[in-house]
């Protein structure tokens, strides 16, 4: 039995050596999701101007409460639904109409791969089929968001940052804030 828990210790030893020589092994999803905002950031967050990538317009940034957060992070995913989303429509193909008879636009919704955000900065990695890698960082200005959620939209930009869709150049975007219908 000694002998056995020599073994198994030498054993252990020698894998935990052979661990710290290899390559770094990649962050955890926890370390991928992070968000630390004292203040309530929720709504969408519209372009200033036309945000266009090829046949796809970006129609929003969607910031969830931190409830959705918190449960992202805890785990608790469907995958159409992400605490931090950016949503695109095709120009091309504005409209369509469903099974329901419903008119619908074409989009393409990007989930986070990884985020943090605060109360003055927001920094989103995501992937989508139509697009490719989308990555995010913009710094959120709190006095103007805090004007735009008094005038329950104000057309004042309260997000600048620089949006990189696939391999199309890095564009430089400004958003403003909308609560939603």
């Amino acid at each position: 039995m000694r002998r056995l828990i020599g073994l198994s210790l030498g054993l252990l030893l020698l894998a935990s050596c052979d661990r710290s020589q290899g390559p770094a092994e990649a962050p955890t999803a926890a370390a991928a999701f992070r968000h630390s905002m004292t203040s309530d950031l929720s709504g969408y967050y519209r372009p200033a101007g036309e945000v266009r990538v090829g046949k796809w317009s970006l129609d929003h940034v969607f910031v969830g409460q931190d409830r959705e957060f918190r449960g992202w992070e805890a785990g608790s995913r469907n995958g159409t639904f992400g605490p931090i989303m950016l949503q695109f429509e095709d120009v091309n193909r504005p409209m369509v109409q469903t099974e329901t008879g419903e008119a619908r636009s074409i989009s393409a919704r990007v989930l986070p791969m990884a985020y943090s955000v605060s109360d003055t900065a927001i920094s989103f990695e995501g992937r989508s089929p139509e697009l490719g890698m989308v990555r995010f960082d913009g710094v959120l200005d709190p006095g103007a968001l805090a004007t735009a959620r008094r005038n329950l939209g104000d057309e004042g930009v309260v997000v600048t940052g620089r949006l990189t869709v696939g391999d199309a150049p890095v564009q430089s975007i400004r958003l403003r804030w909308w609560g939603g219908d």
